[in-house]
């Protein structure tokens, strides 16, 4: 079963598989908000710096498995593989788009 995702988030996790750091980050607006692992970051200079780290630190695939929410906020169920303890994980990414990227994007279990 193939899950038909919005451009910006079909962007994100394919860039995600491919370890494409300018690929992730080109899903998100200037502005744009993330909170992974207790952190909060804002804008690009810092997403992409949790980009590098992230990926760097956990070789992560993601495969994505539900799509559940709204339009304007949806929320990506994802199988989860990488180098971190209990790996592979479901893992819930609850995004909020506008028009055209990720504007927030909020990761948990």
């Amino acid at each position: 079963m193939t899950i038909e995702l919005p451009k910006p988030l079909a962007t994100y996790f394919a860039a995600k598989n491919r370890k494409d750091i300018d690929g992730m980050l080109s899903a998100f607006g200037e502005d744009a908000q993330v909170r992974d692992e207790g952190e909060d970051l804002h804008g690009h200079a810092a997403i992409r710096d949790w980009m590098e780290k992230t990926t760097r630190k956990y070789g992560v695939t993601v495969e994505v498995t539900g799509l559940a929410g709204t339009e304007a906020k949806p929320i990506v169920s994802a199988l989860v593989s990488g180098n971190f303890p209990g790996s592979p994980a479901t893992l819930h990414y609850h995004f909020t788009l506008d028009d055209r990227s990720i504007i927030r994007l909020e990761i948990g279990a």
